[in-house]
């Protein structure tokens, strides 16, 4: 059960697939507009109702990108279509009848669900930030190291205000669908019919960000949840006719996450390429960068698996989020994050603290000649051997295969 962009769905497709896989059978749901995805992985899909492309345009959700209060106002708004949600997804799942539920975050009713059930509920996280630790502040808190005190304490006071918010939208939904329940606990913890802490899966590389030592056993580091299986996607003729046709280019997309200011952003990047001349691909995604006309060194696409494309760029630039800047680390490539909001600055952060990418641009002060010096900084052939290094550490990770065996074992 996940509920966001594609980098909050294709983790959990690839999770889906390694399950089938192993003789389980698999079922996806999340919002709107992802079947296609789901079911060419052999995996079944069961949607709630929500559109995410559309959500994410609304003028509400665009403020709670910049600011504390716009979240809390956007909260507020939608506690209702919240409620929806949940009975949506609890009529999804009972019909389902599951073993097991694995879930994101942003579906916090599914611990209810598997108490009601009595099967094991294991929580999953694409980013780090939803459990305390004195290694680094909250990735959801827009914060320098503070060190381990200051650390914990920002943890600590992101979880009370996440926590309080979910639990009284879950209570009210429990009181009035499950009244048997006793109430919910902590939504983020998960549910185990034997009373012991359910297993939590940490889906994103320890390379990147190494585990802390203050976590519990609990805490499963699992390496990300990539979908290494391209053979079925065949790239546009012009797409490969554009690789063909001279050096590797830079890729530059936002993904899913739409700018603060989409037509200056690509004014920006158009000037930056123009001032480096470097050979580029454009990704307009769902709004961060405009359709426009682009000389012959530029190609513009709407989307293109980054597993198949990344490796064939000399640098990605993108928003920051977990799975793209996963997805040009795995490729080996230097990396440029441009960030609006949420966990995007602490990947900017990680990307610059392990020498494979410049410091982060905040999208509300990118500009030409920022961007150009940053393009220029990804040519260095030192940070391109640290780029190809952290790659392959990250290669090595078993990911969905360390899942699966604690999935299995939780279900066994």
């Amino acid at each position: 059960m996940t509920l966001g962009s594609r980098g909050d769905v294709q983790p959990y497709v690839a999770l889906g697939a390694a399950l089938k896989a192993r003789g389980h059978e698999v079922t996806i749901t999340t919002g709107r507009g992802f079947d296609d995805l789901i079911e060419a992985h052999g995996l079944a899909s069961a949607p709630i109702s929500d559109d995410v492309r559309a959500l994410i345009r609304d003028p509400l959700i665009q403020d709670a990108m910049k600011s504390f209060s716009g979240k809390l106002k956007a909260w507020r708004h939608f506690k209702g279509e919240a409620i929806r949600q949940l009975d949506e997804s609890w009529a999804i799942t009972r019909d389902f009848e599951p073993d097991l539920i694995v879930f994101h975050i942003k579906m916090a009713g599914a611990p209810a669900f598997g108490e009601k059930l009595g099967i094991p509920v294991l929580p999953s996280f694409l980013m780090p930030g939803m459990v305390a630790t004195s290694a680094y502040p909250s990735p959801l808190v827009p914060l320098p190291n503070l060190g381990p005190a200051g650390n914990l304490v920002s943890h600590r006071a992101f979880l009370w205000i996440a926590r309080a918010m979910t639990v009284k939208l879950l209570t009210k939904w429990q009181h009035e669908r499950l009244p048997e329940l006793s109430g919910p606990g902590d939504p983020f913890g998960g549910y185990d019919p034997s009373g012991t802490p359910a297993s939590r899966l940490h889906a994103y590389s320890p390379h990147i960000v190494p585990k802390p030592a203050d976590w519990r056993t609990r805490e499963q580091m699992t390496g990300a949840w990539m979908l290494d299986d391209e053979k079925d996607w065949f790239p546009p003729e012009a797409l490969t006719r554009f690789l063909d046709g001279g050096a590797p280019p830079v890729y530059v997309g936002f993904g899913s996450m739409p700018g603060l200011d989409a037509a200056r952003n690509t004014r920006a990047v158009l000037e930056a390429l123009r001032q480096t001349g470097q050979r580029a691909i454009l990704a307009t995604g769902w709004g961060g960068l405009q359709e426009t006309a682009v000389p012959e060194t530029l190609h513009v696409l709407s989307s293109a698996p980054h597993g198949w494309l990344f490796p064939r760029c000399s640098a990605v630039v993108h928003h920051g989020g977990a799975g793209t800047t996963h997805a040009g680390l795995r490729a080996g490539k230097p990396t440029i994050i441009c960030p609006v909001a949420f966990d995007q600055p602490f990947w900017g952060r990680r990307v610059a603290a392990l020498g494979v990418g410049p410091d982060p641009i905040r999208q509300k002060t990118l500009s030409a000649d920022k961007l150009a010096a940053a393009l220029a900084a990804v040519r260095d052939p030192a940070m391109i051997a640290r780029a190809e290094a952290l790659s392959a550490e990250i290669r090595r990770e078993p990911g969905t295969a360390a899942a699966v065996e604690i999935i299995e074992a939780a279900a066994a």
